[in-house]
């Protein structure tokens, strides 16, 4: 593998559904969550593509192949009264990390934020992951320490919605 080859980062297209698919089930068993994943190259044609898309992707191509991926949608602060971009994953295949693949895919999706008026940029990260962590300070990038992420799914968010 040729690994001094440039990088380009390109809009997904709905083509690339099977790599983007094949990319996030290499994230989740890197994040050891591979038993999570259920979604289907007909749920992300539908979810990127379809008539009121909800995220967006962009792919690292190099040697003619997908090394990495990075899927965002927008959000809303009301603070500031503007939208934001939330990075919902970001993933580099193992043999590419250390080559600016995800500083190039990061500095891409920063130039998105900053032409569309965003007000923020934000992800989150898991706690022991610390390569992502020494690589998104060195950026500038700081922890939100005071916030804890919530969430309801499956079941339980049903349970909820179905509550009088």
């Amino acid at each position: 593998m040729n690994t001094s080859q440039p990088v380009r980062i390109e809009p997904a297209t709905e083509r690339d559904v099977p790599e983007l698919l094949r990319l996030i089930k290499a994230l989740a068993e890197y994040e050891r969550l591979g038993d999570h994943v259920v979604a289907t190259e007909d749920q992300l044609r539908e979810s990127l593509f379809g008539h009121a898309p909800s995220a967006e992707a962009v792919l690292a191509v190099a040697d003619g192949a997908a090394v990495g991926f990075a899927l965002w949608f927008h959000s809303f602060s009301t603070f500031l009264g503007k939208r934001g971009l939330y990075l919902e994953d970001l993933f580099v295949l193992p043999d590419w990390r250390g080559r600016g693949v995800g500083r190039a895919l990061l500095q891409h999706l920063a130039q998105i934020a900053v032409a569309r008026g965003c007000g923020r940029m934000e992800w989150s990260v898991l706690n022991w992951n610390e390569p992502a962590i020494r690589f998104y300070r060195s950026l500038g990038a700081r922890p939100m320490d005071e916030w804890t992420v919530y969430r309801l799914t499956g079941k339980t968010l049903r349970e909820v919605a179905s509550r009088q």
